[in-house]
């Protein structure tokens, strides 16, 4: 019998005792309770029927309903009474108190009762098989993948050249490992990929399994840790144990860090035991496997700084891969690959898709594919055009249109101030991004408008003078404000906390700041979840504290000042591109030709933003 059917029989043994202590309980609330002096008036009046006397009790039932009840029930008092009964022509039946059905039922029915009950809310205990659960409670809750079940190969995975290159070697061993340890060498242990989240860690490992056609064992770290202590050890074992049988396999451990996190003199505390203890054993594991049995671990995290050394070191996990974001090249290798089941219009140029996505992951790629997909559709076009790319890249980035929101007319005008004072000086400063479209329609983000840049090429390196500028651009739409109306709002808020991020790290980060120094202040630990997650150490006194709080006030003003001296010189353009703003809601450089970018653009020495 299966652990289905198990199953469903202890469910039926649970409803049966039910019912039966249902209707017991409707029986005895059929019974009346007599007290002696009743009892034997009504046995005087000739009501009684029958009658049955224990040891304790005198029990039986009514020639008709009494008190609404059909029977009766009396402590016995006088052991005489049977007489009185004989003496009015009442059969007078005996009986024993030692009912033992009665009393193992009351035993056995609330066992069952509670077994019902611990069984329906711990069924998914142990695989969520039931009662087959507490037997396969250690058990590994890998799930074993063929090559023909991943259909995942390395011409589906893009824009990780070198990875794939390092990974490659892994392949070679698992299809032939006589020919790869020719010359002694072992395949590593371990393999840690590293990167941000959406960058394909997962999609490398199933690609690996299915190039080499093995066995493919993928679990997440969180699923070894349960509430009972010891259950993530004995996976731990379990799992290695049906890798060794299926070898030569691949395991893929994803999330490593929800169970290789550092310990701490503190970890056993507080629940954490369990943790360790599975940890432990993973440890264990690696040191105990032989490469060259053709077992091969993969684990992927997004946060490697929180690992315990005793896991990343050679000889345990040997290799780590960084699978970063793609550059301008690897995003379109990566959008080739997901327009390929997309209808797309002839002549459109995937490196502009590629040009106008920076920072895109994989993922984000594939869902701008899937959304460019989704407005053709919308507007029942035949074909996925540039257009549409343009259109899911302003969602991905700024949010939906809420074009419901209504503005009074004086915000509205000040939001097409603020948003041209953006585009005018991005385009007077040769570094700044071109401006590719600028609107004041409302977006879910909580934006009341936006000003979309286009870098023309990927940047690893961003000098002075170009982080200046920068913060120039995100000041203007303050800037434009303040020259036009004389005050700021709370509308630039977001550029203001940008800005600002931007010059502190220009002081305590790269040394930008000669007032300050060619000091580090503040070192940034590398972390994989974006920006909200920043580790920063404060090692310097709080004198120094007010020389970066001063430095960084400076550059900011700096920027500001630069910011209206541009919109100043260009008062005209400003108030005209206002004025077709609020026409239109939505313009472009080819609607209003001084957003283009000329090649008389203000260097920065002349726009005043690099210092003397």
């Amino acid at each position: 019998m299966d652990r289905k059917h198990t199953f469903n029989i202890a469910y039926l043994i649970v409803a049966l005792s039910a019912i039966g202590l249902f209707q017991m309980l409707l029986a005895w609330r059929d019974i009346a309770q007599l007290s002696h002096t009743e009892l034997m008036r009504m046995v005087n009046e000739g009501k009684i029927a029958s009658v049955t006397i224990t040891e304790s009790t005198i029990q039986g039932r009514f020639k008709d309903p009494q008190y609404g009840k059909s029977f009766f029930f009396s402590t016995r008092v006088d052991p005489t009474a049977a007489a009185d009964f004989e003496k009015v022509g009442v059969p007078v039946t005996g009986a024993t108190d030692n009912n033992w059905g009665a009393t193992l039922l009351s035993w056995v029915l609330p066992m069952l009762i509670f077994f019902g009950i611990w069984l329906f809310l711990f069924r998914g205990t142990g695989g969520r098989q039931g009662m087959g659960g507490l037997v396969n409670i250690g058990k590994s809750k890998a799930k074993v993948y063929v090559e023909h079940q991943t259909g995942v190969t390395f011409d589906d995975v893009a824009g990780v050249d070198e990875a794939k290159a390092e990974l490659q070697e892994i392949v070679s061993f698992l299809k032939d490992s006589d020919k790869f340890g020719r010359l002694g060498a072992r395949i590593p242990k371990g393999i840690l990929l590293v990167g941000p989240p959406g960058t394909g860690k997962t999609l490398m490992a199933r690609a690996i399994a299915g190039e080499a056609g093995v066995p493919f064992f993928s679990i997440s770290g969180s699923e070894f840790v349960e509430m009972f202590v010891g259950v993530g050890a004995a996976r731990v074992r379990d799992l290695f144990e049906q890798a060794r049988q299926a070898a030569p396999c691949i395991i893929f451990v994803d999330e490593l860090d929800a169970l290789g996190r550092a310990r701490t003199p503190f970890s056993g505390y507080g629940g954490g035991d369990e943790k360790e203890q599975t940890l432990n054993q993973l440890l264990s594991e690696l040191d105990g496997f032989d490469p060259r049995v053709g077992i091969v671990l993969l684990a992927a995290t997004n946060r490697p700084e929180i690992l315990d050394p005793a896991l990343t070191r050679a000889g345990r996990f040997d290799r780590q891969l960084v699978l970063d974001r793609p550059d301008r090249k690897g995003r379109e290798a990566i959008l080739m690959v997901h327009m390929r089941a997309v209808k797309t219009a002839p002549g459109l140029n995937v490196d502009d898709i590629a040009g106008i996505t920076p920072g895109f992951t994989g993922a984000d790629l594939a869902n701008l594919v899937n959304e460019a997909a989704i407005f053709a559709t919308r507007r029942n076009a035949d074909q996925v055009t540039m257009e549409d790319f343009t259109e899911a890249v302003e969602r991905i980035v700024a949010g939906t249109e809420r074009r419901g929101r209504l503005l009074r007319p004086q915000e509205r005008q000040r939001v097409a101030y603020h948003e041209m004072g953006h585009a005018l000086v991005a385009a007077l400063l040769k570094s700044a991004d071109p401006v590719q479209k600028v609107s004041i329609i409302p977006r879910s983000i909580g934006a009341l408008g936006y000003t979309l840049q286009r870098p023309t090429d990927d940047r690893f390196l961003i000098t002075a003078g170009e982080l200046k500028e920068r913060m120039t651009v995100l000041l203007a739409g303050r800037a434009a404000e303040e020259v036009i109306y004389g005050e700021v709002s709370t509308g630039a808020a977001d550029d203001l906390a940008k800005a600002t991020d931007v010059a502190r790290q220009s002081v305590t980060r790269f040394g930008m700041s000669p007032v300050v120094g060619q000091v580090v202040f503040e070192e940034e630990k590398q972390q994989w979840l974006g920006d909200g997650s920043r580790l920063h150490s404060k090692d310097y006194s709080e004198a120094t504290a007010r020389e970066v709080d001063l430095a960084v006030r400076d550059m900011l003003d700096e920027a500001s000042t630069s910011a209206r001296d541009l919109l100043r010189s260009r008062m005209d353009d400003l108030k005209a591109g206002a004025r077709l703003l609020l026409e239109r809601e939505t313009i472009t450089p080819d609607d209003f030709p001084p957003l283009q970018r000329h090649a008389e653009a203000v260097p920065p020495s002349e726009a005043q933003v690099l210092p003397n």
